[in-house]
């Protein structure tokens, strides 16, 4: 059938790879941006840990209804119920870039807005919390 898709001996349909897409808003600041801006990606992502839940509800049109069949912890995602951040971590809530740790700054992607967010809610969201 294709590269992604195959018939079982009952023809039903058997994906290989199942694709679960998101917004994924990259985040930084102009101290994330200069050298030992590390130390306020790390400050600004444990600040939105503190507030998850106003963040999952704030990242989907349906508060968070959407993003709970996505957000599932499987097929590099993070769960809807817990907070987890990374390096180079694609299952995590918030992934740090491998070359931003090596760099020892640059920005974080915040993987939890779904697709259908608010672009414009999802950014206040994460400058209220981060600013706070």
């Amino acid at each position: 059938m294709s590269n992604f898709m195959d018939l079982d001996q009952n023809g039903k349909a058997q994906a290989y790879y199942i694709w679960i897409d998101g917004s994924g808003q990259n985040i930084s600041t102009l101290e994330m941006r200069k050298v030992g801006g590390m130390e306020h990606i790390i400050k600004a992502i444990e600040k939105m840990g503190k507030k998850h839940d106003e963040h999952i509800a704030e990242y989907d049109p349906t508060n968070g209804a959407d993003n709970a069949r996505r957000l599932t912890g499987l097929h590099e995602t993070a769960s809807i119920h817990q907070f987890s951040y990374g390096v180079a971590n694609r299952g995590a809530s918030i992934r740090i870039p491998r070359q931003c740790e090596k760099d020892g700054y640059g920005y974080f992607e915040d993987r939890r807005p779904a697709s259908n967010c608010d672009p414009y809610a999802v950014t206040a969201r994460i400058v209220a919390s981060i600013c706070e």
